[in-house]
């Protein structure tokens, strides 16, 4: 019988280290086989970290968005390698940012088109705007633009918009971590005639009973929330409210794809899982495709854009359709399989989806920094350990 004891030891070191609470739960051919919960969801009102504790899934977000819209795909309502301006006109007559010798920027006609398997691939060159670079800039004005314009409005709106601002370079040249999923989010919506929010629900939570995970708050979702745990001054943690928490209040408008979901981890396990096990539920419903989901876990990228993507988190990996994928088992510092694939949220959670042993890991906490290097390769390792 497989002995988890490493991984619940690793829950309580973290809860009492470094986090001020988190969680865990593991599936194995379908079959849930670990569930651990640490510390606290609210330290201060002495509010444990349970089953019930719901999460930000910030990027974590991704994964499932992506998973909905190769559903899509497999209808035949697009191809991959379609320029995403048959779908979005705006898109049609795109430039790029341009760094002359002497370091004056022009902006200048795209040689080739943006393409929809570039948006999934984030290999477009639309950042987010955390940082310091052109278009970054550019996107932060669009959006404070809008927001002046509407106050609040909707993803199809901000899609729209975005069309005015260059990209960083020739698409599917590079590989640079940000909008790109807002556009596959964008894409679901056009092909499906369905929002974002409504086809997940129908297509992908109901199914798969994940009856605490949405984009906005109802029932008793903002009591059972973790508070969002960072550092002051003094290193301490403070508990409050998590970035983008506005866009959970039940009168917002936007729906994001790369981020703005929230669930339980027993909720994502679930999901995890059924794409563990082929896409199936547990009834024996198909959700996707298996070869859908090989295509998914496919590395994209060409090499110089697996330069940009890799760091020593990512080391060994390479990126799909919307999820990164282990391509070099031994460069990743751990006896993985090829193919297994997942993401991580910026709050901290993370997930693993293993096909080859049917495995899924799901591990969440709530914290900035994230450390995600500190935390998940050790649940991964202690996990892939237990296993019989």
């Amino acid at each position: 019988m497989a002995d988890f004891s490493n991984v619940s030891a690793l829950l309580e070191q973290f809860a009492q280290q470094s986090v001020v609470g988190c969680s865990c739960a593991v599936s194995h051919k379908g079959k849930t086989v670990f569930e651990g919960y640490a510390g606290y969801a609210d330290k201060a009102a002495g509010r444990n970290i349970d089953k019930d504790t719901v999460y930000r899934l910030f990027s974590m977000t991704k994964v499932i968005v992506c998973t909905a819209a190769l559903k899509e795909f497999e209808k035949g309502r697009y191809l991959l390698n379609d320029p995403f301006y048959e779908y979005f006109p705006a898109y049609r007559n795109m430039q790029k940012v341009v760094v002359l010798p002497n370091g004056t920027v022009e902006f200048r006609p795209l040689e080739h088109p943006i393409l929809v398997k570039d948006v999934f691939s984030m290999s477009m060159g639309f950042p987010y705007t955390m940082g310091d670079s052109v278009n970054g800039h550019r996107i932060q004005q669009v959006k404070d633009r809008l927001t002046k314009q509407y106050g609040k409005y909707t993803l199809q709106q901000e899609i729209n918009a975005m069309a005015e601002v260059p990209v960083a370079f020739e698409p599917g040249t590079h590989f640079l971590y940000g909008y790109g999923h807002e556009l596959v989010a964008g894409l679901l919506e056009i092909v499906s005639g369905k929002t974002v929010g409504e086809y997940l629900k129908q297509e992908i939570f109901e199914p798969l009973g994940m009856e605490s995970t949405g984009y906005r708050y109802f029932g008793d979702i903002r009591e059972r929330m973790s508070l969002f745990y960072e550092e002051d001054e003094n290193g301490e943690l403070q508990g409050g409210k998590g970035m983008l928490d506005e866009f959970h209040e039940p009168d917002a408008l936007f729906e994001h794809g790369g981020g703005g979901l929230f669930s339980t981890t027993g909720d994502y396990l679930a999901f995890a899982t059924m794409m563990a096990n082929g896409g199936k539920t547990p009834d024996g419903a198909q959700i996707i495709s298996p070869r859908t989901i090989d295509l998914m876990r496919s590395n994209q990228l060409c090499p110089e854009a697996l330069k940009d993507f890799r760091n020593d988190y990512l080391a060994g990996y390479g990126y799909g359709l919307g999820v990164r994928t282990l391509v070099e088992p031994g460069a990743a510092y751990y006896g993985g399989n090829a193919g297994e694939f997942g993401w991580t949220g910026a709050g901290g959670t993370y997930t693993l989806i293993d096909p080859t042993e049917q495995v899924a890991i799901v591990y969440m906490h709530q914290r900035m920094p994230n450390l995600e290097r500190e935390h998940h390769h050790r649940i991964r390792n202690a996990v892939y350990a237990a296993l019989d």
